[in-house]
């Protein structure tokens, strides 16, 4: 799969620094790729997947892992 035609997002927060994930989508998949590495792997997730990830982060059920 090419992600050539992906457009890619990341974090406002990130400011210019590239030092971020990028994530993009198309009707079957979310891509994630490092942000300084643009051309390196692509992780390619199931869209609910990703869905219950954020569902749980703004829950802040990953808090624990930073500690």
């Amino acid at each position: 799969m090419s992600t050539d035609s992906i457009t890619w997002i990341k974090s406002t927060k990130s400011a210019d620094e590239g030092n971020c994930v990028e994530l993009g989508a198309d009707a079957s998949a979310v891509y994630l790729r490092d942000s300084k590495n643009q051309q390196g792997p692509v992780l390619t997730c199931a869209p609910a997947g990703v869905a219950a990830w954020i569902h749980g982060a703004k829950r802040n059920e990953f808090d624990r892992l930073s500690d």
